[in-house]
Parts: C-alpha cells; sequence; structure tokens
C-alpha cells in the first residue's frame, strides 16, 4: 500500500510540525492529523481513489485533512506541509527530538537565543546562556546537555534514526521496484546491517535502462535535493534531511556489489585480506584471480563466502566482532530465523488506549502466522490514557475463553504488560496478577532516576513472582530518549536467577534490549523474548527486525524461548505462579 505510505508519512510529518507551530501536542489540529493517520493505518484498503466525501467516511477524518490527502494525491504535494517545513527545517526538528525540549522550550530559544539547531543550543549550554531563560535553570543546562551526548545528537555527521530511514528506504525501494526497467532493487549500507543510526541510505539497482530509474528516482515527491548525478551513481537530499545514494549495476556483479556496500568496512577488508590470501582479489564488482583476471565469483553474496571457504555471514553480523573467524572455522552460532518464533508474548489489542486492532482480529492475525501461542498484554491501570482496568481485564477473560474454542491449535494467555514504578511498585493487587497468564513488566515513566534507583526498581520487578519478562529493558526510543541507566550485570543476573526472561523488543524505534545486552544476557544464561509489541495486526510482522538483531547479536535460537514448541514453552512460563509473596 505505498499510496497509504505516502499518505502516512504526510499526516505523520504534518501533526509533528504542527505541534512545534502550535506549541503543544493536544492542539486540535495536532490531534486531528494524528487521528487521520491512525484511520488510514486501519483502512481496508488503498486511499487512493477515494474522494474527499469518501474519505471523510473514514473515522476520524475531517473535511480539511480529506483536503490535504487529495491535494497530495492529485499533485504530490500539500502547501500547508510546504509552509510548515519552510518554518521549521530539519535543524528544528532535531531538537524537538531532545528530551526535555517542548515546543514551547524550542520557541523560547529560538526567539531569545537564536537557537536555530543542535549544535546552537550546544554552544548556549556551553557559555551557560540557557539558564538565564525563564523556565530554565543550571539543573535543566545539565540535563539537556547530558540528553543531548546520550542520544549522539551532536556531530558534523547527521544521523537519522533506524525507524525513520527504514521508512524511507522503503518507500523508495518499491517504487523503484514498480518501474519495469529495474530487474532488482536492494537496500545496503548500515541500514540492511540493521545499525540504530543510518548516515546515509544505500540502494543498489539492476536495470536494463538506468537513465530512466535515475530520472524516477531523482523525480519523487521526497527529493529536495540532488546532490549530484551520472550514470551509475546519484546522491539526492531528502526534505527531511537524509542523503540517498542510488547506484546502478550489472546483474553479473550484484554479489559483489551488496557485499561491498553493506560493509562494514571492517568486515569487507578481513575478506580482502583472505582473498588476497589466495591469490585473488575482491571489490564491487567481483571476486577475481589477480594473475588471470578471471572471475571466481560475483553473482551472489552465498558464492562469494563458498569460495573463500566460509560460512555465509548474515549483514547484521558483519561488524568484525569475531564473525569472518568463525564462518572461516563454520562455526557461526545457529541464531533465530523468522519462521522458528512459534508465538508472540506482548500483543495489544484496542482495549489499550493506543491500540488499533481488536481481540479477534489480534487473534486471526496470530493463527493466520501459524504462531501456538499467544499472549494478550494490554497496558496496565496505571499507565496515564492508555491503562485497562482490573473490571476491563476481567471481562477480556470471558472473551478469551469463547476464543480458545475457535481457535484449538493457539494458546491463548491472557497477560498485561505491567508498569514498574518509580519504587518498582507494581499494577493491580498480587492476586489479580497471578490471575493471569502471563505478565511482562516494562518501565514508562520516571526516566531521569539515578542509576541505583532505576536498578532497584528494576529487580523488585523481577523479584515478583507474577513477572516473567521484562519489556523493552532500557525504555530508549532511537534518536528521540536514551535508555535509562541500569546496573546491566545486577539486572540480568537477577533474571539468570529467577528465570525471568528479558525482552527483545522488535520495534524498529527500540530494537531493546540492544546488542551489547543481549551478548551479555546469551553469556550468563539468561532467557530471551523476540515479541513485536505490536498495536495494531501489521505490527505482528515486525519480529523480522528483532530476529536480526539478534542475528546481530548472534544470540543463540535455543536461548529465544518463543522458539520452543509449546509444552517447553508453556511449562517455563507458568513455573513460579503458584508462588506467594
Amino acid at each position: 500500500m505505498d499510496a497509504n505510505a505516502e499518505v502516512l508519512d504526510m499526516l505523520g510529518e504534518l501533526a509533528e510540525l504542527t505541534t512545534l507551530d502550535e506549541g503543544s501536542p493536544q492542539a486540535f489540529r495536532v490531534r486531528a492529523y494524528e487521528n487521520a493517520r491512525r484511520a488510514v493505518e486501519v483502512a481496508p484498503g488503498e486511499v487512493t481513489n477515494m474522494t474527499v466525501s469518501e474519505l471523510q467516511q473514514l473515522d476520524g477524518i475531517g473535511k480539511s485533512t480529506a483536503r490535504k490527502i487529495r491535494e497530495l494525491l492529485d499533485t504530490g504535494k500539500v502547501a500547508k506541509l510546504e509552509a510548515l517545513r519552510e518554518a521549521y527545517p530539519p535543524s528544528i526538528l532535531a531538537l524537538s527530538r531532545v528530551p526535555g525540549l517542548g515546543p514551547k522550550a524550542i520557541a523560547k530559544l529560538r526567539a531569545q537565543l537564536g537557537v536555530q539547531g543542535i549544535d546552537d543550543l550546544k554552544q548556549a549550554l556551553a557559555e551557560q546562556r540557557v539558564r538565564g531563560l525563564a523556565g530554565f535553570g543550571v539543573k535543566s543546562e545539565a540535563k539537556l546537555a547530558k540528553a543531548i551526548e546520550r542520544l549522539g545528537l551532536s556531530g558534523a555527521e547527521r544521523r537519522t534514526p533506524i525507524a525513520a530511514a527504514m521508512r524511507v528506504a522503503q518507500r523508495v525501494a518499491h517504487q523503484l521496484e514498480a518501474l519495469e526497467q529495474a530487474q532488482a532493487v536492494h537496500i545496503c549500507g548500515s541500514l540492511r546491517r540493521l545499525c540504530e543510526t543510518i548516515g546515509d541510505v544505500d540502494l543498489l539497482v539492476v536495470a536494463s535502462r538506468p537513465e530512466t530509474v535515475m530520472d524516477h528516482f531523482v523525480a519523487l515527491s521526497m527529493v529536495d535535493q540532488i546532490l549530484a548525478r551520472g550514470p551509475t551513481k546519484t546522491s539526492v537530499l531528502t526534505r527531511r534531511g537524509l542523503q540517498i545514494d542510488l547506484r546502478i549495476v550489472p546483474a553479473e556483479s550484484l554479489g559483489a556489489a551488496r557485499l561491498y556496500f553493506t560493509g562494514s568496512k571492517a568486515h569487507n577488508i578481513k575478506l580482502r585480506q583472505r582473498a588476497l590470501g589466495r591469490g585473488w582479489t575482491l571489490n564491487e564488482y567481483a571476486l577475481k584471480d589477480a594473475q588471470t583476471g578471471g572471475v571466481v565469483a560475483s553473482q551472489t553474496e552465498q558464492e562469494i563466502y563458498a569460495a573463500l571457504d566460509m560460512q555465509w555471514v548474515p549483514a547484521p553480523m558483519r561488524e568484525d566482532l569475531g564473525e569472518v573467524e568463525r564462518a572461516a572455522d563454520h562455526d557461526l552460532p545457529t541464531t533465530p530465523k523468522h519462521g522458528d518464533l512459534r508465538g508472540d508474548l506482548h500483543v495489544h489489542t484496542d482495549l489499550s488506549g493506543d491500540g488499533r486492532s481488536s481481540l479477534e482480529e489480534v487473534i486471526a492475525a496470530a493463527a493466520a502466522r501459524g504462531y501456538r501461542y499467544l499472549g494478550i498484554t494490554e497496558h496496565a491501570e496505571d499507565l496515564r490514557i492508555n491503562g485497562v482496568s482490573a473490571a476491563q481485564l476481567l471481562a477480556q477473560r470471558d472473551q478469551l475463553d469463547g476464543f480458545r474454542s475457535r481457535y484449538p491449535d493457539l494458546h491463548l494467555l491472557q497477560g498485561c504488560e505491567l508498569n514498574i514504578g518509580p519504587d518498582g511498585q507494581l499494577d493491580y493487587d498480587h492476586a489479580l496478577r497471578m490471575s493471569l497468564d502471563w505478565c511482562v513488566a516494562s518501565v514508562h515513566s520516571h526516566f531521569d532516576l539515578s542509576k541505583d534507583q532505576q536498578t532497584r526498581r528494576v529487580l523488585r520487578a523481577i523479584a515478583d513472582p507474577s513477572v516473567k519478562a521484562i519489556g523493552h529493558l532500557s525504555a530508549r526510543m532511537i534518536g528521540s530518549r536514551p535508555g535509562i541507566e541500569i546496573d546491566i550485570d545486577a539486572v540480568l543476573r537477577a533474571c539468570a536467577d529467577r528465570d525471568t526472561a528479558v525482552e527483545l523488543n522488535s520495534a524498529l524505534a527500540r530494537l531493546d534490549a540492544n546488542v551489547a545486552v543481549l551478548r551479555r544476557a546469551q553469556q550468563l544464561g539468561v532467557t530471551v523474548l523476540i515479541n513485536s509489541d505490536a498495536h495494531h495486526v501489521r505490527e505482528l510482522d515486525r519480529v523480522r527486525w528483532g530476529v536480526q538483531q539478534a542475528e546481530r547479536a548472534m544470540l543463540q535460537r535455543d536461548l529465544v524461548a518463543n522458539t520452543w514448541e509449546p509444552r517447553r514453552f508453556l511449562s517455563w512460563a507458568s513455573a513460579g505462579r503458584s508462588e506467594v509473596v
């Protein structure tokens, strides 16, 4: 649904920029755009051919927003959005990613200190000019400086969070794939390796008519500036400041090109050294015999690794962290694959305030995926706006009983995503928590506590017998919120002692736990879960990112509990639930 994706991006950008323009995320227009975005997300088909009147029939879309959608679809632009982009360029948007900087604070910094971006803010903080503004102070300066440092927002190279970069790359790839002149389109670079932030997007295309593909590429609505154009490489800058490099490569060199342009640099250097040791050369065109110039391998990556007497290395692993040596010894770990997952243990329905699919839709979608078990985990009552009351949970229990007879091959677990309070307290009373089949506990608030306080609250949650997993351990949002600071070893050792799992949250904006934590968890024998944290049935599929994150960490498959067959998993999930605090 590429047309829907373009509309969703437009509505999301309107909401983001209007938040800055109106000075509040709760402004009427902001909420109107967000409601419209949710309406398009759940629309049964593409909105391309809908009239303004038909768009208004979708719950959540008003007349003004419907007109903007049609304006985008008919002209490729929206006048209101163009004006907002002029007023709030990418450098200002970067400011909105700093925790503690709301739209009103940004407006004040711009008006009174001339701050027009992260570098300006850093300089103002260094010169202690921010503390003099009303609503700021010495502590505010310190928090802002720390947030900038932890998020990695400064520096000469502009980096884009993976979720945003992936959306753009997939949209461009989808549009190029629709061209009959494009035989193959591949996303490469750090994005293919699933790096958390991206410097630029690398796309490789095999094309029968390169000039036609290049013409289409530079004419895309998201393109703001053409940086360079040639017969085989073109670079553009999007309106959001992301650079995209498109290269046309011959079909016979596709494997070598994908290997070269995926990286990492350190991984490729070791492969070239291995080739040289055999009297060969390796570049973006082919693996060749250095003396005769004959091609040894070039069409696929697998052929190149095999010629080098190595296992094929999945792209997320290619960071020169031992994978080259292990592949040469044919000893790469057996990591989980997408098809290995037998269940999802962190899924929301529309009973949660931010859920967008019904219980019936979620269960049907899970069954269609071939899952054998499913944990329904609504937000618990202490989560503002989106939480579910005890009475609502009990009512849902009756609904689940009805579905169990309809889906006998799918074990339905009534669970909950509990909130870990600032002192480690959990939602509901102990009896209700223990009556649930499954509980994951997560941090959703009080992100600024000290390391000792954060560690204590998580340890207390782990110690509760109702909790079988800790969700998105650091509570980070890549590029916009740094994770809480905790004693990782203390937390992971407690998980190992209690046989409590650590979640690998597959949402691209989270990818939490991170690779370092997953590697340490494996060393300590901590059980891991790869969950979607889906709020709509379409988001169930994002476990594919979690699988790639597990590859990146070289995580052994058997450590991932939701790859286990149902009897083993259900026995583990229920263990300890008869305990009394």
